[in-house]
């Protein structure tokens, strides 16, 4: 294959991305900029409003870090301002009509019409504020919510009938268990939806975004199948206690089976119109449903109290009895499905409305602080109601009774005859307990809770109130759920029940899947079969969830962030297990299944989904501390690809760098010059979708005494721009040259300086398992100071232009590493010393809401001071060789140097134009030295040269002046203008 030589090269410009339109008389022909531009200096320390015609070289108008650029809402009344992109910084002049598309602000979230006069701006500021929709507090949305959700159906029909065949003791322990399983849920849950600020999606939401969608589908579809599911089982369990109430005043449509089918479709369907008339109507009947339950349970506790009658003894109630309690202690498991593992699998659902919250998270006034605090609430109260409650009824009932008020104990049978604990209270159920024909009692009589009750119908209005509330918190939880995993498109067929309706985007169609669901399963009509099929899918949802939570905590997931901090990793791998253990300890052959669709749902998503990143680097063993850096945030998380450009191809790099246990994929690319090399590598390295996308290059120290070719070819690499790279050049006192690798092995454009060979790096899952052939003469494997503890010292970031976060976002995964985890992350930004203060509470709040940790925030106003003097003029030594003479060039009044045939020369214009910045880089050094002396690293943001305006060995003096003198390494960033952090769950 015929190599491109240095002049026919790739051009990366080329291939540039998403340019704007041009602009025109102030005015964005398409893209709506307005005729004020917003000009700052080259790192952002201020911005001025004003129109301006003749653009200076290095107007790249950088903006310092600011809400709005991260932010996906606006405010009301409030312009939002946008960052500018790589293009709007870089791009030269001649590459639009007049002047670079400025940052803007604007109130419509995006650019308006070009056309829009100030009189539209006028009205538009009249208008009044849209509508909020509803939205809740932790208390009404949450708390309130999740305990509706849980004190369901089970509790009122089906806890005293446990306790009658577990026991108190063992009803405990099913308890606790099964609130252990769903605390530690609660607290992965929390720590999720912490993670980022969270809008509408539920469960799937959260662990989607920050976890990623391959999990987040497979949990969404089993959790909003399991909603659906329990719809059903709640709907039934009402109906079951409709039909008996008509049962005992003699009203039968059928027969019981089918009255609780026709009274159940009934009521899901009343259900279903609630839920589809809107959120506010919805909250009103829970908040209703609420009430009731309280005071049922209320007429519950002082029923337990009062002194039982003839006839409530007649049925079992005794009120408080040591006796009884001490019977009924112990298990009595009767029937086939009576065993520890199946009354487990009955109470289990009971627990399961822990996400109710969660699952509405979008009308939310604040999830991350109402899911953690409203949910773990409602675990704490309701285990505490369902200890009290099964040891109320269990000392106070006994299992089995007649209901007869004849079977009294006559005095002239005999005690030793009778059997019972009722025996010891004048009451001979022996022959019902014989003949298992006792219809009351704790183990026959589902209504236990009426008889105990003071006012047994209060009891049925709470019935009516949980079961109902539980229903309703699914039927609205299972379609918002389903909305989100349909819109974001994951699985085929899927998407039409993604439509949104209304101010409140109501996922109408999910409500009907949901109904349909539900329809079928109230078919079954059987409450005692229904709840070990929604245990299951409850149980596998659990366990992914707390998997999840753990797997981004073991992994050092860059995106892992919760703000809460009372989870544990290990905690949560507990609760995984458990839920999977008593998953295959319920229904085996279930659990298989489970976790078979939940493999192919991930499967079939993971082979959709491809997300990773890649590093380029030049012969590792001769630079190994940028090995070394780039693998402090790669290590364990991302790929790494060490790309070479060379004259003669060599293995001896692969084995190096698995020596050195760096987990790095090696290429090297035979080219005629580096940036040709460069180009073919930028654009062609990578697998599949592994694509790069941040530039990491040693520093060119040598670049006044190397040829001008050199220099301007090592500044083209930093075209990498163009194709919307981030750019790092690492630059050490020492340099990173450690040996001198043999010259048949790299190309001889490298001759212009040992730092000249370049990196990129990028996030993948993917792991290298080379099988390369072995080097003759194994290299060295030297040590660097990122292989060494660093101790507490301060990793200093001076972030004073908003490059998308990757400045911020680099030294936080420094400090996931054990070597640096110790080391106080510093972050100083420009700002105005009569600002001081509120400038930098902006600052630590915005950095707060990326939850990275850093809590040392600067301002800096002495950035804008001059220079020294003398620092000036050694700047203008330093660049004395590559001046020219403006009158002796024709084309001088052009003042762009990239017409003339020697590119890096800098003429007197371009050296006037770009003073301004020059100074600011001069000025930056000296405030380097003044804060960072003893720092183990410095991360600082690197300017951008306008193409054609700023000459090379100018912008190269910048990095130089900038960097230079300083004992720590220095890294010089700039992100792609894409958000890289986010303080959204996304």
């Amino acid at each position: 294959m015929e190599l491109q030589g240095a002049n026919d090269g790739i051009r990366l410009a080329a291939y540039r991305a998403n340019l704007p339109a041009p602009v025109a008389n102030g005015k964005a022909t398409s893209g709506g900029f307005e005729s004020d531009y917003y000009t700052c200096d080259g790192d952002g320390s201020s911005v001025a409003s004003r129109v301006s015609v003749d653009l200076t070289g290095y107007e790249t108008l950088d903006a310092p870090p600011r809400y709005d650029f991260y932010a996906n809402t606006e405010v009301w009344g409030r312009r939002r301002q946008f960052r500018p992109s790589l293009f709007q910084l870089h791009a030269g002049p001649e590459q639009d009509d007049s002047r670079p598309p400025m940052y803007e602000e604007t109130t419509g979230g995006q650019a308006e019409a070009g056309g829009k006069d100030s009189s539209e701006e006028d009205e538009d500021e009249q208008k009044e504020p849209p509508t909020e929709p509803t939205r809740f507090g932790w208390v009404q949305g949450v708390m309130i919510r999740c305990m509706l959700n849980i004190w369901g159906v089970i509790l009122y029909l089906r806890l005293p009938w446990i306790t009658a065949q577990a026991g108190i003791g063992m009803t405990w322990v099913i308890i606790l268990l099964s609130s252990t399983i769903t605390g530690i849920t609660g607290l992965s849950t929390s720590a999720i939806a912490t993670n980022g600020k969270v809008k509408g999606g539920g469960t799937y939401f959260l662990i989607s975004r920050s976890l990623g969608p391959e999990l987040g589908g497979s949990i969404g579809l089993i959790f909003a199948f399991a909603n659906a599911v329990a719809v059903a089982m709640h709907t039934v369990g009402f109906a079951e206690t409709v039909t008996d109430l008509m049962r005992e005043n003699g009203a039968v449509m059928v027969d019981r089976t089918n009255d609780i089918r026709i009274i159940g479709i009934i009521t899901v369907t009343c259900l279903l119109g609630i839920s589809m008339a809107g959120m506010a109507w919805e909250s009103k009947a829970q908040v209703l449903f609420f009430i009731v339950i309280m005071v049922s349970f209320a007429s519950y506790i002082v029923g337990t109290i009062i002194p039982a009658s003839p006839e409530k003894q007649s049925k079992g109630f005794f009120s408080y009895k040591a006796n009884i309690f001490a019977a009924n202690f112990v298990p009595d498991y009767r029937g086939p499905g009576g065993s520890f593992f199946g009354m487990f699998s009955i109470f289990f659902p009971s627990a399961t409305g822990i996400l109710a919250g969660a699952n509405i998270s979008g009308d939310l006034k604040n999830p991350a602080v109402a899911i953690p605090r409203g949910t773990l609430l409602a675990i704490f109260w309701t285990t505490v109601s369902y200890l009290i409650i099964s040891a109320t009824i269990g000392s106070c009932v006994v299992r089995d009774a007649s209901g007869v008020l004849n079977d009294t104990l006559s005095p002239s049978s005999a005690v030793e005859d009778c059997v019972g604990t009722a025996c010891q209270y004048g009451w001979d159920f022996t022959g019902c307990i014989n003949n298992k024909t006792c219809v009351y009692g704790i183990h026959n009589y589902y209504q236990s809770m009426s008889l105990v009750s003071a006012f047994g119908p209060l009891i049925t209005a709470g019935i009516f109130g949980a079961t109902l509330s539980s229903a309703l918190a699914c039927l609205v939880s299972a379609p918002k759920v389903f909305q989100c995993l349909c819109k974001d498109q994951l699985y085929p067929l899927i998407g039409f029940f993604g439509k949104s309706y209304g101010k409140n985007n109501e996922p109408i169609r999910g409500y009907l899947l949901t109904y349909i669901i539900a329809a079928c399963f109230i078919l079954i009509a059987e409450l005692n079969t229904i709840a070990p099929i929604i245990s299951n899918f409850f149980l596998c949802s659990y366990a992914l969830i707390n998997f999840s939570c753990f797997h981004a905590s073991i992994t050092n997931s860059p995106g892992w962030r919760p703000s809460f901090r009372f989870y544990s990793k290990w905690l949560s791998l507990l609760g995984a297990i458990c839920s999977v253990v008593i998953m295959f300890l319920l229904t085996w052959w279930a659990a298989l299944i489970a976790f078979g669709v939940v493999f192919i749902l991930l499967a079939y998503t993971l082979y959709k989904n491809h997300a990773a990143c890649l590093v380029l680097t030049g012969p590792p063993s001769s630079r190994p501390a940028l090995v070394d850096l780039v693998s402090c945030f790669t290590k364990d998380l991302s790929l790494m690809l060490c790309g070479n450009v060379l004259t003669a191809m060599s293995d001896s790099h692969l084995n190096w760098l698995n020596k050195r246990k760096a987990g790095s994929f090696y290429r090297g690319v035979v080219a005629a010059d580096l940036q040709s090399g460069v180009n073919v590598l930028l654009q062609g390295a990578g697998l599949g979708r592994v694509k790069p996308n941040v530039l990491i290059m040693g520093f060119k120290k040598d670049w006044r005494s190397d040829t001008p070719q050199a220099a301007h070819n090592y500044i083209g690499v930093i075209d990498a721009f163009d194709l919307q790279f981030g750019v790092c050049v690492l630059r050490m006192r020492e340099g990173l040259e450690v040996s001198s690798p043999s010259q048949s092995h790299v190309n001889p454009s490298f001759d212009g300086g040992p730092e000249s060979i370049n990196s990129i790096s990028v996030p993948s899952c993917i792991q290298t398992n080379p099988t390369s052939s072995v080097s003759i003469e194994p290299e060295p494997q030297h040590s660097t100071q990122f292989q060494k503890k660093q101790g507490k010292k301060t990793i200093d970031v001076y972030w004073l232009s908003d490059d998308g976060g990757l400045t911020l976002l680099l030294p936080y995964l420094l400090t996931r590493r054990k070597r640096w985890a110790k080391c106080k992350v510093r972050v100083f930004v420009g700002g105005d010393a009569e600002k001081k203060d509120e400038q930098k509470q902006e600052v630590l709040e915005l950095i707060k809401k990326f939850r990275l940790g850093f809590h040392s925030v600067e301002v800096l106003p002495e950035i804008n001071q001059p220079p020294q003097q003398m620092n000036v003029h050694q700047f203008e030594k330093m660049v004395s060789r590559f001046r020219v003479d403006t009158n002796s060039k024709p084309d001088s009044d052009s003042g762009c140097a990239s017409q003339h045939q020697e590119p890096w020369m800098i003429t007197d214009q371009d050296f006037e134009k770009n003073k301004a910045k020059s100074l600011r880089q001069i000025r930056l050094n000296e405030v380097l030295l003044d804060y960072s002396r003893e720092a183990a690293l410095i991360i600082t943001t690197m300017p951008v040269g306008r193409r054609g305006v700023c000459p090379s060995t100018l912008y190269l003096a910048w990095l130089d002046f900038l960097s230079r003198d300083l004992r720590p390494p220095v890294l010089l960033v700039r992100g792609n203008q894409e958000n890289v952090l986010t303080f959204y769950c996304q």
